[in-house]
């Protein structure tokens, strides 16, 4: 409301009928304008985001910690390997037989360095045959002077 309470102008604003508002609806379809209005972006629905993300809250650290060795305990790879010396080898975490494979990891066999690394599918495990590093438990520097510039394999049964 103005605090202008000249004579000049003696017009009362919309107090007879209800307002801005209600002097709007006299001359607008209001109803109409409601359902065609943009509302702006839509509420984003977490519980679909919840649902794929793994509740990281409770998760233990991933990797093969608990479940593996160090290469350098083992005499073997001490000649097998002979680039790498005893602090390099102690790094290296060679996982017990028995041990299942992450699907989708990427993995390298001491044992046949020849095969490169190669990306696990579900359901293999470690065997006795083999002396297998994951990458995640390996540092980037000694998994490169292991590996090379070779590109991972995705090993595939029966080819």
């Amino acid at each position: 409301m103005s605090d202008d309470h000249s004579p000049g102008d003696r017009r009362r604003p919309y107090a007879d009928r209800g307002g801005p508002g209600a002097r709007h609806a006299e001359t607008h379809d209001v109803r109409r304008e409601a359902l065609t209005n943009p509302m702006g972006p839509a509420a984003v629905d977490e519980s679909f985001a919840e649902q794929l993300a793994p509740d990281t809250a409770t998760a233990e650290p991933g990797g093969h910690t608990d479940e593996s060795s160090s290469a350098g305990d083992d005499k073997a790879l001490h000649n097998q390997l002979p680039g790498l010396d005893a602090t390099e080898l102690a790094r290296l975490a060679v996982l017990e037989p028995g041990t299942h494979l992450e699907q989708g990891g990427t993995y390298l066999d001491l044992n046949d360095l020849g095969r490169g690394p190669f990306k696990a599918m579900g359901g293999q495990e470690a065997s006795s045959d083999h002396r297998y590093v994951a990458k995640r438990d390996t540092d980037y520097e000694l998994w490169n002077r292991l590996v090379g510039d070779r590109d991972v394999e995705v090993d595939r049964p029966g080819t």
